[in-house]
């Protein structure tokens, strides 16, 4: 980051204090999820702050062993992609999302949401709550039938072991 777009401390600071984050350069890393989900933030209009979420999710083919065909694979990223529209209800309170979208990178889906807040100490919560929501959509959203792998796989399990109801916290597999 330039000197004129540096994160302000006061967006910085209420990350570092969260338990659910790990700081890596510019990014804040969710550590509740199995997906990669990373979020930074720089100076907008006013007092507001501009966060970008990115959470990257293996693409179908990519979660299971053998092969998918084009038309499944399709059907389930567009299902995926609609899904994580309804994203912001997820979070406390009202959120409005300036960008959302999800892109095929590298045997990934990778759901992409911005936002801007003015309560830098909000946006930790705002943020896991996304993660974890598509986390939890994709979960929901596989398809039947195939041998997945890590970390879908374990997802899956832990997923069936509490019921489908939330997290297991005694999980601590990788």
């Amino acid at each position: 980051m330039s000197e004129d777009t540096a994160l302000p401390e006061r967006a910085a600071r209420p990350f570092e204090r969260h338990d659910a984050f790990e700081r890596n350069g510019e990014w804040f890393e969710v550590t509740t999820t199995r997906f990669d989900g990373r979020a930074s933030a720089e100076p907008a209009a006013g007092r507001a702050i501009a966060y970008t979420v990115e959470v990257r999710a293996p693409m179908l083919s990519a979660a299971v062993e053998g092969s998918v065909g084009p038309a499944v694979e399709d059907g389930w990223f567009e299902t995926y992609e609609r899904r994580l529209e309804d994203a912001p209800m997820a979070v406390r309170g009202e959120l409005s999302l300036s960008e959302q979208r999800v892109v095929e990178e590298t045997g990934d889906a990778v759901a992409v949401f911005g936002f801007e807040l003015e309560n830098a100490d909000r946006a930790p919560d705002v943020i896991k709550a996304i993660a974890e929501y598509v986390e939890g959509t994709y979960v929901e959203g596989v398809v039947p039938g195939y041998d997945y792998v890590p970390p879908v796989s374990s997802l899956l399990s832990r997923a069936m072991r509490t019921g489908g109801g939330g997290r297991d916290e005694r999980d601590t597999s990788p």
